[in-house]
């Protein structure tokens, strides 16, 4: 079966698998990064906070039970395979959360409102993809290298349960699983989270999601001699990487991002048809526009510079417990929350 798909569309396949879930996600469970992020804030509700505090506690306890059984290496993915720049994750997160609050979504959450017809999100998803191939090998390349230089592969995986394997001589997987089980019971202390099954459900999915990510790709690079890299899901980078397929899928081949991005946008549609949402919508305000395109031209320069969206560092980075997670998806937090207020009360002191 494997050698009639071929690798590349096998990748493409498993991540069009994860993100119909994660399409379904957003529209059954209203999985959102921004919306969360504005519950917690301004409507005193963390319950969408809790929900994606589900999804990182499975996808952790998922990601390390997979290493446990030799079923995953995390050295081999991105986050853990390379040297962490502390400073590229606070100013790649501060930008993309300002973009993300500015824009009214992130790539994640344009993907899935396009899914449901809003043609706002379409301009959002076009000009991020944009920048962020500016970003990542155009223009903007050499001066993104030259602020936040490329370092020498690490001695050992910058991650936080990997470091404490390496001080006690323990494996990374007792570590990992034991910060998933505390994660998932931080968030599931709350009343309103456990009355709302709904959104554990559909936090699990999440979760579940990034773990069939790694687990898909990772056995596909061992299959293929390492010729399809171990990937999950992000929106930035591969959202470009689809606009380029578009063009010159003649001369290309699939991947694991593309894959991911169409099935975030199937997802999305077949949830917003059964629940009957679905329905066209375009920007009205020309203001409104120029914002939602500012807002977006900043979320491609700062996943590339963070390496990862909300998505990407915020679940994918955070399943294997690497450093950045935590660090970049703070910093996501107070740029979304410089982003509201200014949208919100206009930088108004407070009385």
């Amino acid at each position: 079966m494997l050698e009639t798909i071929g690798y590349a569309n096998m990748a493409a396949l498993i991540g069009l698998t994860g993100g119909i879930l994660l399409g379904l996600a957003a529209r059954f469970g209203r999985f959102c990064t921004l919306g969360a992020i504005e519950d917690w804030l301004y409507g005193h509700d963390d319950t969408r906070m809790r929900m994606w505090a589900v999804a990182i506690g499975v996808a952790v306890i998922g990601s390390f039970s997979l290493m446990a059984l030799g079923l995953f290496d995390a050295g081999t993915t991105a986050y853990l395979g390379q040297s962490w720049n502390p400073l590229a994750s606070i100013a790649g997160g501060l930008v993309f959360g300002y973009g993300m609050a500015i824009s009214g979504n992130c790539g994640y959450g344009a993907l899935a409102r396009l899914g449901g017809g809003d043609l706002r999100s379409f301009v959002i998803v076009l000009v991020m993809g944009l920048s962020a191939l500016i970003t990542l090998s155009g223009p903007l390349a050499w001066l993104r290298i030259t602020i936040f230089p490329l370092q020498e592969a690490p001695a050992s995986p910058p991650g936080i349960a990997h470091g404490l394997g390496t001080l006690t001589g323990l494996s990374p997987a007792v570590f990992g699983i034991a910060f998933g089980i505390l994660i998932l019971a931080i968030a599931l202390r709350s009343p309103l989270l456990r009355a709302a099954p709904a959104s554990i459900i559909w936090g699990v999915v999440v979760g579940f999601s990034v773990v069939l990510a790694w687990a898909g790709t990772y056995w596909l690079s061992m299959e293929s001699f390492a010729e399809t890299p171990v990937q999950s899901h992000t929106f930035t980078a591969p959202v470009g990487a689809t606009m380029l397929y578009a063009m010159t899928a003649s001369g290309n081949e699939l991947t694991f991002g593309i894959g991911s991005v169409l099935g975030v946008l199937t997802g999305a549609f077949i949830g917003s048809l059964i629940k009957g949402h679905f329905r066209w919508e375009a920007c009205e305000d020309p203001r409104e526009l120029r914002r939602q395109i500012l807002g977006a031209a900043l979320m491609g320069v700062g996943a590339v510079v963070a390496l990862g969206c909300s998505i990407g560092q915020g679940l994918s980075a955070f399943s294997v417990l690497a450093w950045s997670a935590p660090v970049t998806f703070a910093a996501i937090l107070a740029g979304a929350a410089l982003g509201l207020r200014q949208l919100i009360t206009g930088f108004q002191p407070a009385e």
